[in-house]
Order: C-alpha cells, then structure tokens, then sequence
C-alpha cells in the first residue's frame, strides 16, 4: 500500500509488485470523495473506505508505504483508518 500526497489530494494504491499490477486504489479526486480534503479527518475517512474497498477484494494484509513521508499528521490518519477497518499491516 502506497500513498502520495499533494496540497489538494491524496493517493493510495495497493500493488502487487510481483506482477506489476495495482490491486485497488482510491483517491480525493474520485467523485464520492471529493469534498474531502488532505487533512486528518479527510484522510482518516478516505483509509477507512479503503480498507472497506480492500475487504470486498478480500485483501487482509498490506505492506505499507509511506513514500518517503513522515509516518505523523495526514499519514497516520489515512494508515489508522486503513487498520480500523480491519486491515494488517
């Protein structure tokens, strides 16, 4: 699972780097979350959709890629939503 962030938006994937394939995605500019911003709360929303987005994939475990970001603030929010619907890491 890796996330990229801008001002505006967020980004997350989860690929299989086996096969070169990304698995699931979501992203702020997708029309459901679009009134969501890349703050704590906006990212906290978008990894528990996620994480629901991942179960009906029926992926349970991730590893997680932070891109060279560091693991506080928007980070953290988007990861802990992404574990509290019921995803390792």
């Amino acid at each position: 699972m890796t996330v990229t962030r801008s001002n505006k938006n967020l980004f997350v994937q989860v690929i299989n780097d086996d096969e070169g394939k990304t698995l699931a995605s979501i992203s702020t500019l997708e029309k459901e979350f679009a009134d969501l911003k890349p703050t704590t709360e906006g990212a906290a929303k978008l990894g528990e959709a996620f994480g629901k987005r991942l179960q009906d994939k029926k992926i349970t475990t991730v590893v997680f890629d932070r891109n060279g970001y560091l693991y506080h603030g928007v980070v953290k929010a988007l990861a802990d939503g992404t574990r509290s619907a019921g995803i390792i890491f």
